[in-house]
């Protein structure tokens, strides 16, 4: 390698190394999750100051990534150079529209993320505990300051939909209202090891730090959300009824698909995608004796009691015995295998009436804690037809196995290995994925199983249809609603909180569908070029192993993988593929 290469490769490694720096400082929880010591008592910083230091820390990176020639670099470190500035990029483009102004609230806001937060923590020691209790007391400043963010937004115009405000209210006043014991504030003492006499001294000092400290906060963060903020909420639903709102909602787009495709261009696609499972599912209702009347048919499968659990713990025990039945067909399509394990747990059911009913606690790093598959305590929200999907989706080997191999992929800079929050698209893209790998697998044995895949599909095929339509088209609430129930079979409630989610959080859900729909485009393009040579435990281990990437920077990977399968050299150099 010439001086020159070797500089410009060198100074790269300082900027991504930097840039990650800045992540952790940022945010403990980031650090936390990556496994990097961090003596921080604060969790989170979103202060209105906080965002404009993030974006003067953007531009600085910025200049500096501009100075390094990317001619000449290896493919890993070109691919390095391309996310840095999409990242950086990203930052300063969120600032412009004013995005730390307006924090999501549904279906978690902020108090979730102290939620996360806690659910994530594992203490070992006394010097550990203490270091959680500081950072318990750090909650009530952390709500101070996003609402001083909300507040200085609401100063320039940016005023949130009503029933957003209602919705964020009422989840803010359940989480307040949980008893301290049983609150998730306190798990992390409760589930830990360690029993000495320092320990319960500490634990009794959380615990009251949570009651007199911690509750309170969430009290007084929901009274400001019920005064000033509802006193100026906005009837209107969508994003672009607000200054910046076009400028934002496309910014959004940009950041959840990392494609440049027009909301116009998106919500084809969801017509169109609708129109392709409708068929399959219709096939599927001849099948299931219904003679092809999918209406009738989604109607049974809404409504039969036959396929809900009786209780949450029984719904638990199911879902571990899927888990259970998934991880003996791992081996047959997939070569690496992450070091950690994961557990199944309950939502509690105060936040289950406002969380999805599956979502994934990723395990940290250090391997300090399990990851978490979550599931409702709302068993009617939890059918079993949608069990083998939800935990191909959220368990393995979807997010909690993707997301620990690579946090394993020790030869990529750290902001790559712990990046998987600012890839949506590819790690939502890939569980969706996942769940459709379950026929490969063998999973779906009956009509009503199929029905349970292709209905997830669907839901988020209806995502780019809704978030578009609301957020760009001009759709009223109840007019996705409709739209909705017509195609999936899904209880009303949890319909009207998925549109909800929609409202609050402008163009995340269109990762999904656009993800899953170009992953499995790669894969098409793989059999086809490969034949008979094609290997789903290849071609997996190369999909997986390039870790948190754009779709763009994704097909390049896997093209140049076929390339060199074809030309029977080693693959490139995508350090940790196969």
């Amino acid at each position: 390698m010439s001086e020159s290469l070797s500089s410009a490769a060198s100074d790269l490694a300082a900027v991504a190394e930097a840039y990650w720096r800045a992540e952790c400082e940022e945010s403990t929880l980031t650090a936390m999750l990556a496994g990097e010591a961090s003596e921080a008592t604060y969790i989170f910083r979103l202060a209105p100051a906080d965002a404009d230091r993030r974006d003067q820390t953007a531009r600085g990176l910025l200049e500096s990534l501009e100075r390094i020639p990317t001619a000449g670099l290896d493919s890993q470190d070109r691919v390095t150079h391309a996310l840095l500035r999409r990242e950086l990029e990203a930052v300063r483009e969120q600032h412009r529209v004013r995005a730390h102004l307006k924090p999501w609230l549904l279906p978690g806001g902020p108090e979730f993320n102290a939620v996360f937060f806690a659910n994530s923590t594992a203490l070992d020691s006394a010097a550990a505990a203490d270091l959680y209790l500081q950072r318990l007391r750090s909650i009530p400043g952390f709500l101070e300051d996003v609402a001083a963010s909300m507040r200085l937004g609401l100063e320039t115009g940016h005023r949130y939909p009503r029933f957003v405000l209602e919705g964020a209210i009422a989840n803010i006043r359940a989480a307040a209202s949980i008893a301290v014991e049983s609150s998730p504030w306190f798990g992390p003492l409760a589930r830990s090891p360690i029993k000495t006499a320092e320990f319960s001294a500490i634990a009794e000092r959380a615990a009251a730090v949570i009651r007199d400290e911690v509750l309170p906060s969430l009290s007084r963060y929901a009274d400001f959300l019920a005064g000033p903020m509802l006193a100026g909420a906005r009837e209107t639903i969508a994003c672009t009824d607000a200054p910046l709102g076009r400028e934002y909602y496309e910014a959004f787009v940009r950041l959840f698909t990392t494609l440049e495709m027009t909301p116009d261009e998106i919500h084809a696609l969801g017509l169109s995608e609708v129109v392709r499972l409708e068929a399959e599912l219709t096939k599927v209702a001849s099948d299931a004796g219904f003679d092809g009347d999918l209406a009738r048919y989604r109607d049974f499968m809404s409504k039969s009691s036959d396929f809900v659990a009786a209780n949450p713990a029984q719904l638990r025990n199911q879902l571990e015995a899927v888990c259970k039945r998934i991880d003996g067909r791992i081996p047959a399509f997939f070569s690496r295998l992450p070091r950690i394990t994961y557990g199944v747990d309950s939502i509690p059911l105060a936040m289950s009436l406002s969380l999805p009913p599956a979502y994934a606690q990723p395990s940290p790093a250090d391997y300090s804690a399990a990851g978490v598959f979550w599931i409702t305590s709302l068993p009617e929200r939890c059918p079993s037809y949608l069990h083998i999907p939800f935990a191909l989706h959220e368990a393995w080997p979807g997010h909690l196995m993707h997301i620990a191999l690579m946090q394993e992929a020790k030869d990529l800079p750290a902001f790559r290995r712990n990046g998987a929050v600012k890839y949506t698209v590819t790690i939502e893209g890939w569980a969706l994925y996942c769940e459709s790998l379950g026929v490969d697998m063998g999973l779906y044995a009956t009509p009503h199983e199929h029905f349970g895949r292709l209905q997830t599909e669907m839901w988020r095929a209806v995502r780019l249809v809704l978030d578009t339509g609301i957020h760009w088209l001009g759709w009223s609430r109840s007019q996705a609603i409709d739209y909705f129930m017509e195609k999936v079979a899904l209880p009303r409630d949890t319909i009207e909180q998925e549109v909800d989610r929609y409202i609050a959080m402008p163009a995340q859900a269109l990762a999904y569908q656009i993800g899953n729909i170009r992953i499995r485009e790669l894969r098409r393009k793989a059999e086809t070029a490969l034949g008979p040579r094609f290997s789903f435990r290849e071609f997996h281990s190369v999909l997986m192993g390039a870790g948190a990437v754009s779709l763009p920077i994704l097909e390049q990977v896997i093209t140049e993988w076929i390339e060199a399968h074809q030309a029977g050299a080693p693959p490139p150099d995508h350090r940790h593929a196969a």
